[in-house]
């Protein structure tokens, strides 16, 4: 298991796109922060789900469309990395409390959500429930790469 924390940094080596393949540093943070019980169809699951409501709300976090050599168009995908954590239901709900002091843009899934079929019936889950009882299993955030690490204090990275 990791031992990293919220604070690992936010870059990655590209080898196309940004020239000489250093390192890209990005000023904002998406991330996911998992309940560590959960299986792994659950953790994959919830965060797509999760990062499904940041493209829409925030448009600045999509790239261009993609294009293969046959000029094939692809959908536009985030333009930089989803870090995914995990954490305690503690951690989750410290996290849920930071977020919404901070007023990140955010993304909830509570366990509820697992016995629902359908979009209507997942907001209805979570509308049936108060902000301080929901039984959260998934937590995304975007913002400034240190508010982000704040939020997501004592979470670690997912295995």
């Amino acid at each position: 298991m990791s031992t990293e924390t919220a604070s690992a940094p936010s870059t990655y080596t590209s080898t196309a796109g940004f020239g000489d393949g250093a390192p890209v540093r990005f000023d904002t943070k998406i991330a996911v922060l998992l309940h560590e019980d959960l299986a792994t169809w659950q953790r994959l699951n919830v965060t797509a789900f999760l990062v499904s409501g940041l493209g829409p709300t925030v448009p600045e976090v999509i790239g261009e469309p993609y294009a293969d050599a046959d000029d094939t168009a692809y959908l536009p995908m985030f333009r930089q990395p989803v870090l995914v954590f995990e954490g305690s239901g503690e951690t989750l709900t410290a996290a849920h409390a930071r977020v919404l002091s901070r007023a990140l843009p955010r993304a909830v899934f509570t366990r509820d959500l697992f016995g629902t079929g359908n979009d209507r019936d997942n907001r209805a889950a979570v509308r049936a429930v108060g902000r301080d009882r929901l039984d959260l299993v998934g937590l995304a955030v975007y913002g400034p790469r240190n508010a982000v690490d704040k939020v997501l204090k004592g979470a670690r990275m997912h295995p």
